[in-house]
């Protein structure tokens, strides 16, 4: 039987979640979508199209939706500020919970909510998609093959042409620390996977440049120093004059004892070490192929999130285990702000405790 689901959120990035991540999930049996919700009624249009859903199971209150279609979960993909509301409203109706990243838009909003999913015994897994991307995925386990040794040090760049209002969503042009909290929420949260630890120090500097239209800071330089001695590097930014490595397009550099491993716009290569010395080109290295399978991103995670309901391995982003990703996020607008290194664990630790 399928998992009966209600979706929160059909508009901006909603819509994907309708027309793209949804529908390999229904087709296969695993979960029907029996209500959608959007505070803009134009928006459930997309509802509408992608899934097939009658006009009584479109809803602009989500009150109202969740009284009246009993399910098994709900989907949040609205705003972060407004995420601990439907996790509220979804525990209040014995609901599990997918959310979009971040968990909420504050650390400590984000510890209340894994707390109150962890009281109230219900699973809540979080939908960092770039981690689970086809080259990301392919990248990170060549690294865990142990083909080419141990991690030195990794590089991610993500640069961006959003500086005018609206290019990059209206909202993310309005809220603080929009690199961090809409950008790099997914990208420090790769690295420390790849690096293989959880993030012991971290240091960032963050700013907007006058020709930027953002209220929040919008680029970023961050070091990081994981707890098993990895070091990475990233630069983020979403006000330049030109776009060279944007969503899904990264560029990811590790480099490893024996070999050094460069992912950029989806391809893979690899440069092995040479004892005798050697100088290549970006482009000159042996080409990796990417792993196949048939769903990633999203739709791969929402199949990972049923197959935990069904009494599966929790999936690598549940909630709890998520407050890592929040917890660089904002261990790195700290850092920024007092121009000091940030200790990742013991800012976590301390608003896991005020959350209790």
């Amino acid at each position: 039987m399928p998992y009966k689901m209600i979706q929160v959120g059909t508009g901006g990035f909603g819509s994907c979640w309708c027309s793209t991540f949804l529908p390999p999930n229904i087709k296969d049996g695993l979960i029907e979508v029996v209500a959608a919700v959007d505070i803009n009624p134009d928006a459930l249009a997309n509802a509408k199209n992608g899934l097939g859903l009658r006009d009584d199971q479109l809803y602009t209150d989500v009150h109202k939706a969740m009284d009246e279609n009993p399910a098994d979960f709900c989907s949040i993909v609205v705003p972060p500020a407004v995420h601990e509301q439907i996790v509220d409203l979804a525990l209040a109706h014995d609901l599990h919970i997918l959310s979009e990243k971040p968990i909420a838009d504050t650390l400590e909003a984000s510890c209340r909510i894994a707390a109150k999913v962890k009281r109230a015994g219900k699973k809540m897994g979080v939908t960092m998609s770039h981690r689970f991307d086809q080259d990301k995925t392919t990248l990170r386990e060549e690294l865990r093959s142990g083909r080419y040794g141990a991690i030195d040090y990794l590089v991610l760049r993500f640069t961006c042409d959003c500086r005018r209002y609206g290019a990059w969503g209206a909202f993310r042009h309005d809220i603080p620390d929009t690199l961090m909290v809409e950008g790099a929420v997914h990208h420090l949260d790769i690295l420390a996977d790849m690096a293989g630890a959880k993030c012991d120090t971290i240091y960032a500097q963050t700013w907007n440049p006058p020709w930027g239209e953002f209220k929040g800071d919008s680029q970023g330089l961050v070091i990081m120093r994981c707890s098993n001695g990895v070091r990475a590097a990233y630069e983020g930014a979403k006000t330049n004059a030109v776009g060279l490595n944007g969503w899904s397009n990264e560029y990811i550099r590790a480099e490893c004892e024996k070999a050094t491993l460069i992912l950029d716009h989806r391809r893979l290569e690899k440069f092995v070490y040479n004892p005798n010395g050697s100088y290549k080109l970006h482009g000159e290295g042996e080409p990796l192929p990417l792993i196949q399978q048939p769903k990633w991103s999203n739709t791969w995670l929402i199949e990972k999130f049923v197959h935990w309901l069904d009494g599966g391995e929790p999936m690598e982003t549940n909630v709890e285990d998520n407050l890592q990703s929040v917890a660089l996020v904002f261990a790195a607008i700290e850092s920024s702000k007092t121009g000091q290194p940030v200790k990742v664990q013991e800012l976590l630790h301390a608003a896991m405790t005020n959350a209790a």
